[in-house]
């Protein structure tokens, strides 16, 4: 019974938030699959003054790794940075023990970037958002 419980939703700073359910949930798939090499894994390219122009985050774990966000200042793009985040994410999954990296975009974002770089589309998610459609990618990596 939810009598007893309060539910709040909000629109601010989530931090706090994520790191507590992103514990659990780690908890939960060790627990779940004996697979405890969870790895926070990230790179970052910055200007001669140290602010960043580029950064890619996501994780690796079981022998996979997800990236969750690539982004691109608008004045760096085309420079084949991106495409050397990539690659180093790529290669730290492969030190990692990694056959497969995942991620997801949409189609006012990069599909095309994520093809030309060996990815291959594997679902799509119509009207997400709304007259778009989310892309989920996946590459197998050779050791």
């Amino acid at each position: 019974m939810m009598r007893s419980l309060t539910i709040s939703v909000g629109r601010g700073d989530v931090e706090d938030l994520n790191a507590f359910l992103d514990e659990r949930l780690l908890a939960f798939n060790v627990a779940a699959t004996g697979i405890g090499d969870a790895a926070p894994l990230h790179a970052e390219v910055r200007d001669a003054s140290g602010a960043i122009i580029a950064g890619v985050t996501g994780h690796t774990w079981g022998g996979c790794c997800a990236i969750a966000m690539l982004w691109v200042h608008e004045d760096q793009r085309r420079r084949g940075i991106g495409r050397a985040l990539m690659a180093e994410a790529e290669a730290e999954a492969i030190r990692r023990g990694c056959g497969l990296v995942t991620l997801s975009t949409h189609t006012f974002q990069a599909p095309g970037f994520y093809a030309r770089l060996g990815y291959e589309q594997v679902a799509s998610i119509v009207d997400y958002p709304k007259g778009h459609a989310k892309i989920h990618f996946v590459k197998r990596l050779a050791a």
